[in-house]
């Protein structure tokens, strides 16, 4: 009752709120998910294509859903829910495995291994992502560990800092500057689990946020500072807790926690536009607002996937995350323009390509078939496909250029589809010819052209499953 669920391209007005001063509430904060537009003198807000949660003033929840495409039709809010919160379980774990940074960078990753099964019910996502924090957080209390203190007291207890005692109390000699080590749950990790607890409050009620908070009270919350480098506070936080003398399982759920509190904070740090009210509210209270961009996080998801669907195959298959090279140069040799395609893989002929370096080398020797080649060059778009017809010359000529770029036997255009009807459709691409002569010098030359064999797949991803649909296996190994 709590929430209002809309969807990616829905137009809001001030009657789709149950209170006014939420709608212009959101028109003020001019976040990035939604287009301000004046229509038949009112005001409208479109969504953009996002997917995420965000706490109006009034109390009530907004819920953004995704959508395939941009009809009227009510989408189903169960199903949508069911695969987003398979798409988070695997987007939080990845990022924080990677330490990546939502949204500048690509790379995402999985722990469905660890999240809480998907549940058959229909559930917010703002529910979704509190039972996922509190089932981790009932099973955790925040541990203790000995941090080093230095004060400046009037009895000498621990270690005397010679050094900072001559600096400062050279006319004080009744007074000791001492570094002793206490018992403390200031520890980062606490500090991050506590500071992501303080975050998700607003959606629990009074009472069991009360109780929730009481073993956390000693502990202090992550400060602005600091969230200007969560990164680096996340690193240290989980050095910090490898290094306790935790029981196996402990470990296992703080790591857990640490996680998905980063992953979680980290969203409230993404830039969401500089609003237009001067008296907005001090950014250093934190408002829950986890709003994420569903080209990049769609993007990411199906990396991850297919590129564990290449490894399962076999070990020879290295994939590559948005990797930068080098495209057009000028007669001095300098770049001029760079490809970045969304996932690359390398097909090695034996184990002994190990990295990035090994790559690059052979980049350089792309001609030389006993170390390996790229096989596949993936590129994947949020957006509606309905056929083939539909693809835009735009994704065309930049897929095809990869594929000539690289080598690659094989270049894939991935897109969403709800369901398994959809399968994946070969596009061959004509040559012409002038005339006999040209024709025959043409087609010599094609046949030294490696690139002249690339196919163009279009490959439907089932969001339902997180797997591509159709027989994949086949179109590996032609390239």
């Amino acid at each position: 009752m709590n929430v209002i669920t809309v969807f990616e391209h829905q137009r809001l007005t001030v009657h789709d709120f149950l209170k006014a001063s939420d709608f212009d509430w959101l028109i003020v904060q001019e976040f990035a998910a939604f287009t301000i537009k004046r229509k038949q003198g009112q005001w409208q807000l479109k969504v953009g294509h996002y997917v995420g949660i965000i706490l109006l003033p009034s109390g009530m929840t907004l819920e953004i859903l995704p959508k395939l495409n941009q009809s009227t039709q009510t989408s189903n809010i169960v199903q949508t829910r069911h695969w987003v919160q398979g798409m988070l379980s695997d987007l939080i774990h990845f990022d924080t495995r990677n330490n990546r940074k939502l949204p500048n960078t690509k790379n995402f990753g999985q722990f469905n291994s660890q999240s809480t099964p998907l549940p058959l019910k229909e559930l917010p996502i703002s529910d979704w992502l509190i039972e996922q924090f509190l089932q981790r957080l009932m099973d955790y209390q925040p541990t203790k560990h000995y941090q080093a203190q230095i004060e400046n007291q009037a009895s000498l207890q621990g270690r005397l800092l010679i050094k900072e005692q001559l600096r400062h109390n050279s006319m004080q000699p009744h007074r000791f500057i001492c570094e002793s080590s206490v018992l403390s749950h200031d520890m980062l990790a606490n500090r991050l689990i506590k500071s992501a607890l303080v975050y998700l409050m607003p959606l629990l009620p009074q009472f069991i946020s009360s109780k929730l908070l009481q073993p956390w009270q000693q502990v202090s919350t992550i400060n602005n500072r600091e969230m200007q480098q969560i990164a680096v506070i996340y690193a240290q936080a989980k050095r910090q807790l490898d290094a306790q003398p935790l029981q196996k399982q402990k470990l296992h759920t703080a790591q857990q926690l640490v996680d998905l509190a980063y992953w979680l904070l980290k969203q409230a740090t993404a830039a969401t536009g500089n609003g237009i009210d001067p008296s907005r509210q001090n950014c250093s209270q934190l408002r829950l607002c986890l709003l994420i961009d569903m080209n990049q996080a769609f993007e990411q998801w199906a990396s991850q996937r297919i590129a564990s669907m290449f490894q399962q195959i076999s070990s020879n298959y290295r994939p590559f995350y948005q990797t930068q090279s080098v495209w057009l140069n000028d007669a001095e040799g300098l770049a001029c323009l760079s490809i970045r395609p969304d996932l690359l893989i390398f097909k090695t002929a034996s184990d002994d390509c190990q990295n990035q370096n090994d790559i690059a080398a052979h980049q350089t020797k792309a001609k030389n078939k006993t170390r390996g080649r790229y096989s596949h060059v993936i590129d994947i778009k949020w957006k509606y496909l309905p056929h083939a017809a539909a693809i835009s010359a735009s994704d065309a000529y930049q897929l095809t250029s990869y594929a000539q770029a690289y080598l690659a036997g094989q270049v894939w255009l991935v897109y969403p589809v709800l369901g398994s009807d959809r399968q994946p459709v070969v596009l061959k691409q004509q040559i012409h010819y002038g005339s006999d002569n040209n024709k025959r010098d043409s087609s010599d030359n094609i046949k030294n052209n490696e690139s002249a064999d690339a196919h163009l797949w279009l490959m439907p991803f089932n969001v339902l499953t997180g797997t591509l649909n159709g027989e994949v296996l086949p179109h590996l190994d032609k390239a």
